[in-house]
């Protein structure tokens, strides 16, 4: 049986990987109404992968007989700026799951949840991923600054990105 804090503070996490989920929509519905498909792409994957990591916390909650409780998702912001801005945007985003998460691996440690520490693992890992992605395009975006074409071919390459599931290995 699962940990009741442990319980509550995945719980809390799911309902902070759907937000991220609509956060990316939002982002990639703009992006599609300015012309940057690539950078729909981008964002629209984003979100497919953060409904991923909700549910690989939702298996584990049911996987260690303890209850799912699911509360209601934020309406995320709609209002954006320049690519560079929503990227910064999606920058602090992503610290700030990667400081929730950091939260759930010390409960577990503070838990004695070894199953919800070692399980945890994995998302330190990949929010490691996640927050480098991330700053790798925004340096591109930096460098070029208002350069129509470099944007062009950072859309391009952008556009290129396909999405593959995300599995608790």
């Amino acid at each position: 049986m699962i940990n009741e804090k442990i319980q509550n503070v995945l719980n809390a996490q799911i309902n902070k990987e759907f937000y991220s989920a609509y956060l990316y929509l939002a982002m990639s519905a703009h992006f599609d109404e300015i012309g940057l498909s690539g950078f729909s792409n981008w964002t629209k994957i984003q979100a497919r992968e953060e409904v991923d990591h909700g549910m690989i916390l939702f298996d584990f909650i049911i996987e260690r007989n303890g209850k799912v409780e699911l509360s209601q998702i934020d309406v995320p912001e709609t209002s954006f700026g320049s690519p560079l801005e929503i990227f910064e945007k999606i920058y602090e985003h992503e610290k700030y799951v990667t400081s929730s998460i950091n939260c759930v691996a010390s409960m577990s440690d503070e838990e004695c949840d070894l199953a919800a520490r070692n399980f945890i693992d994995w998302y330190i890992a990949e929010q490691v991923e996640e927050e480098r992605n991330v700053y790798k395009i925004i340096l591109k975006l930096k460098m070029f600054g208002d350069d129509k074409s470099a944007l062009f071919h950072i859309d391009k390459e952008l556009n290129s990105r396909e999405y593959n599931l995300h599995v608790y290995k």
